[in-house]
C-alpha cells in the first residue's frame, strides 16, 4: 500500500530546527522557531500556570471525556477574553468549541466551511503563517492570496489589500490576522480595520479571524480591536484562537473555534454542525490546558498575575526589537532597519537575500527561514552583539 509514497519536502521551519540542533557552533542562534523565549533562551512555565495546574491536580476527581465541545467554562471564558462584553455575547449569538491548539481551531473552521460549501475558496494574506495554506487545503478548501506586505518598502500594502478584497466573491471566506501578523509583524491600525470590516459587510464574504497572539502586540484589549469591530459590523464570522503563546501552553495544545451567527437559532444550527465536524475529526478535545486557562480566568488573583506575566513577555519582545535596531546601527550597518521597531509581535522580515541567509547559517550558525523571517523572542542581551555583528558582515 505504501510503496508509492515519496518523502515529503522538509517543513521550512521544523527542518531548520533539525539543522540547528546538529550544529556544534557554541554561539549558534535559532531565529526560526515561533515560540517565546526569555532572556536566558528558555520557554518558561508561567507562575500563574503552575498555581492553576497544582489546583487542578488537587481538585480533579475524574479523567472522563468532556464531550466534543470541551469545557463549557473554558469556552465561555475564552470567548469573553476575545470579545469582552460584546453584544454578540449578550445576544447569545456565539458558539465555541475547545480545540487542540490554534491549529486545530483552523482545521475545524476549514472543515466547517467546506461542509457548508464544498470546495469553497478561502483567501489568505501574502504572506501568511506557513501552515495556513496546508491546513485549509487539507480541509478541502481552495486557497488564494491577497496582497498584504510590501517587501520593498517594509510596510503594509493596504491599498493592494483593499483592491483585492473588493474583487472577492460573496460567500468566499477571507482569513485575517487579528494582531501580531505572522510572519511580517505588520498589523492593521483601527482606521484600516474600519475599512476592512465595512468592506466585509458590503461584499458579504465570510471573515475568519486568527487571533493566536492576543496580548503579545499592544495589550489584550487593543489586540482584540479588529475582532470586536468585525463582530460589530458583520452578521456572521469565525474566530480561531490559541492559548499557546499568551499562556505559554504550547505543549498542552489548547485553543478554540468560535462562530457567530445571525441569530440565536442560526448560531445553534452552525454550532451543532461544528460539533459534528469535531466528532469525526478528533472526537473530544484535550482537557488539561483548558482546565489551566479556565482556572486562571475564573480567579481575579490569578488573572491579575497573568496580566503581569503577559506584559513581561510583551515588553521583552518590544525591547528586543529596539535593541536589535540599535545594535545594528552600533555595528556600522547603514541599511535602515527601523521598521523592525515599529512592528508588533514576535516576527519580522530582515529583508536580506538568500545568499546572505546562507552565509549567516554556514559561517555564523545563525538560522533564519528562507523568507528572512526572524523570531524576535530568540534574541537576548547575551546574543544580540554576536547576531548584529554577523548580520553586519554578511551585508
Amino acid at each position: 500500500m505504501f510503496s508509492q509514497l515519496q518523502h515529503p519536502p522538509a517543513d521550512p521551519i521544523l527542518g531548520l530546527s533539525v539543522k540547528f540542533s546538529a550544529d556544534n557552533n557554541p554561539d549558534k542562534i535559532d531565529l526560526g522557531a515561533g515560540i517565546y523565549k526569555d532572556n536566558t533562551g528558555k520557554t518558561p512555565v508561567l507562575d500563574c500556570v503552575k498555581i492553576a495546574e497544582q489546583f487542578r491536580v488537587d481538585q480533579e476527581v475524574s479523567k472522563a471525556y468532556l464531550g466534543s465541545k470541551g469545557s463549557a467554562l473554558f469556552n465561555d471564558k475564552i470567548a469573553a477574553l476575545i470579545l469582552g462584553d460584546h453584544k454578540v455575547l449578550l445576544e447569545n449569538r456565539i458558539r465555541t468549541v475547545s480545540t487542540p491548539g490554534g491549529t486545530g481551531a483552523l482545521r475545524i473552521a476549514g472543515e466547517l466551511i467546506n461542509k457548508t460549501k464544498p470546495g469553497a475558496t478561502i483567501w489568505v494574506s501574502n504572506p501568511t503563517w506557513a501552515n495556513h495554506q496546508g491546513i485549509f487545503k487539507a480541509a478541502g478548501l481552495n486557497v488564494k492570496t491577497y496582497p498584504y506586505y510590501d517587501y520593498e518598502n517594509k510596510c503594509l500594502d493596504f491599498d493592494g489589500m483593499i483592491a483585492a478584497l473588493k474583487l472577492i466573491p460573496k460567500d468566499d471566506a477571507v482569513l485575517f490576522h487579528a494582531c501580531c501578523h505572522n510572519p511580517s509583524g505588520m498589523d492593521l491600525n483601527p482606521q484600516q480595520w474600519q475599512e476592512v470590516a465595512q468592506l466585509s459587510k458590503e461584499i458579504g464574504f465570510m471573515p475568519v479571524i486568527d487571533i493566536a497572539y492576543q496580548g503579545f502586540g499592544e495589550g489584550l484589549e487593543a489586540d482584540a480591536f479588529g475582532v470586536r469591530l468585525m463582530a460589530e459590523t458583520v452578521e456572521q464570522m469565525i474566530i480561531c484562537s490559541s492559548c499557546s503563546k499568551n499562556f505559554g501552553l504550547y505543549r498542552e495544545r489548547i485553543g478554540a473555534c468560535s462562530i457567530i451567527g445571525k441569530s440565536v437559532s442560526a448560531a445553534d444550527i452552525i454550532g451543532a454542525v461544528m460539533v459534528t465536524v469535531v466528532r469525526v475529526n478528533y472526537s473530544m478535545p484535550p482537557a488539561h490546558g483548558a482546565a489551566i486557562v479556565e482556572t486562571i480566568l475564573d480567579s481575579a488573583e490569578l488573572t491579575a498575575q497573568w496580566h503581569i506575566e503577559l506584559k513581561e513577555m510583551r515588553d521583552r519582545i518590544g525591547d528586543m526589537r529596539h535593541l536589535l535596531v540599535d545594535k545594528l546601527i552600533e555595528n556600522g550597518v547603514s541599511r535602515d532597519f527601523s521598521f523592525i521597531a515599529k512592528q508588533n509581535g514576535m516576527f519580522s522580515f530582515l529583508g536580506i537575500d538568500a545568499a546572505q541567509i546562507d552565509r549567516l547559517q554556514s559561517e555564523f550558525g545563525i538560522y533564519v527561514v528562507g523568507s528572512s523571517r526572524i523570531s524576535l523572542a530568540a534574541i537576548s542581551t547575551d546574543n544580540v552583539d554576536y547576531l548584529t555583528k554577523s548580520i553586519a558582515k554578511v551585508l
